[in-house]
């Protein structure tokens, strides 16, 4: 069977009261005729509106009704990439604000293309214009300013432009070419879950297959049998297709939210041991010189402004360190998940964080550095910069790697077969001996042979004996990195 177009899922995102909540309502009242759907759709975390806009691959849009940035990248975390495009809500008098700021940084992480809505732009103190200058400082350039990124100016209490606000989600959607296989393997994803009369709940949304009652299900180590399901109108239906909400009973556990729904059984993969909270992490070992990132990348919390501005100034003065995030108050849960999707460090200044967000940075394998003294945090991120800059110079003068593959003995000489992974080598070139990313030594390339005859170069790809002195105790499966 040929795959079928599908409607995409939408996810609003923006700082607190700047609209969101008015402009989900407005279209709840406007594009659904059951009365009762709204409050439906409270429950379910997510609702499906019929447009009745034509000439599209759909006239259908499903909306994430997300408690905030956690619950986003806390699907997408968890492997659960529901959101196929994100709405990010500006309040166009208040402009860019820390969770606009925020927002912009989850969307990015979540790669999925976005439209910038400019909200209560009929209120005589919108400014339109400063809000598109605040966004270039956030790296986000809208379309009439030379940009990529569409925009659509709205007032979600008025109700003026979000037929234009719609129309853009379904022509991006026409972009994005969303399809599905009905009788492909199941893809979905629980996206709320709860407890109620009706025992185990979970608010799931289908990306590939389809779904029916009396189905085998498997998520995580549980092993189910649909019982029922109900859509976002609050009415049983015996199949579920991809981007329709809908609610999933015959649970005996509350699953996590981000959890993979498959047809099939899968193994549980085991997460890697997480260290105890009372041991110190070790800066230094996080930036292992194999390592790839050329930067430590942080998201800053401190007491006061006049602190946070103190530690940026100099922070800024590093060229391997990349503050993401900073902002004043205590360590959220956000900021957890946001260094989580970016690899970053969470550095807080007088701030700490609370055990609930302890307890997530563990889960989550994100680290949390806390200071009382500047000097302190100061000294420990500047040798840090340094640490990255020495590594960032011994790669500039890497040359070529290889990978030990045998070891030989002819007239008491160590010759060791290899295979140049990266660059090249040559006679006399300097070495360093890895073992499971770790240096063990250091020695010169004094002896180079190809298909028996001495050779002063080898390429990658190729395969080669060499000699080093001094003889060092190097093993097959070692890496030899040469230097310039």
């Amino acid at each position: 069977m040929s795959r079928v177009s599908r409607p995409p899922v939408v996810a609003i995102l923006g700082h607190v009261d700047h609209g969101k909540t008015t402009l989900l309502d407005y279209i709840r009242k406007t594009q659904l005729t059951e009365k009762e759907y709204g409050g439906i759709t409270q429950r379910i975390g997510a609702y499906e509106v019929t447009t009745g806009i034509k000439d599209y691959h759909t006239d259908k849009l499903t909306f994430i009704d997300t408690p905030g940035h956690e619950a986003f990248t806390k699907l997408r975390l968890r492997g659960a990439e529901v959101a196929d495009i994100a709405l990010l809500i500006i309040d166009a008098k208040d402009s860019v604000k820390p969770q606009t700021a925020e927002s912009i940084l989850h969307i990015k992480a979540a790669n999925i293309p976005f439209i910038v809505v400019f909200n209560k732009t009929d209120l005589p103190e919108a400014n339109v214009e400063k809000v598109k200058i605040d966004l270039m400082k956030q790296e986000v350039i809208v379309e009439d300013k030379g940009g990529k990124v569409p925009s659509v100016l709205i007032s979600a209490k008025t109700g003026k432009g979000v037929d234009s606000l719609l129309e853009s989600i379904l022509l991006l959607t026409s972009e994005l070419n969303l399809t599905y296989d009905p009788r492909g393997e199941l893809q979905a994803h629980i996206v709320e879950t709860k407890k109620d009369r009706r025992g185990v709940v979970a608010s799931a949304i289908i990306k590939d297959g389809t779904l029916s009652v009396g189905d085998t299900i498997y998520i995580d180590s549980q092993k189910t049998k649909v019982r029922s399901m109900v859509n976002d109108r609050g009415v049983q239906i015996k199949e579920a297709v991809p981007s329709t909400p809908f609610e999933l009973l015959g649970f005996n556990e509350i699953p996590e939210v981000g959890s993979v729904i498959r047809s099939t059984e899968t193994k549980k993969i085991q997460e890697a041991a997480v260290a105890k909270p009372d041991v110190p992490f070790d800066l230094k070992a996080f930036l292992k010189p194999e390592t790839e990132e050329k930067k430590l990348t942080l998201i800053v919390k401190a007491d006061s402004k006049g602190s946070l501005e103190a530690i940026l100034h100099t922070l800024g003065q590093k060229a391997n360190i990349e503050v993401l995030f900073e902002g004043v108050g205590d360590i959220h849960k956000s900021d957890i998940f946001l260094a989580k999707t970016s690899k970053a460090i969470v550095i807080g200044f007088n701030t700490k964080p609370s055990n609930e967000v302890k307890d997530i940075a563990l889960q989550e394998k994100v680290v949390i550095k806390t200071y009382n003294i500047i000097y302190e945090l100061i000294d420990e991120l500047s040798e840090v910069s340094e640490l990255l800059k020495e590594k960032e110079e011994r790669e500039k003068n890497l040359k070529g790697e290889a990978k030990i593959l045998a070891t030989f003995i002819v007239h008491d000489e160590k010759i060791f077969g290899v295979k140049i992974t990266k660059g090249k080598a040559n006679i006399g070139d300097p070495a360093e001996i890895y073992r499971d990313k770790t240096l063990v030594g250091r020695a010169k390339l004094v002896s180079l042979k190809s298909r028996a005859k001495s050779v002063e170069e080898v390429k990658k790809d190729q395969e080669a004996g060499m000699v080093f002195n001094p003889q060092l105790d190097i093993r097959i499966g070692d890496m030899v990195k040469f230097i310039l």
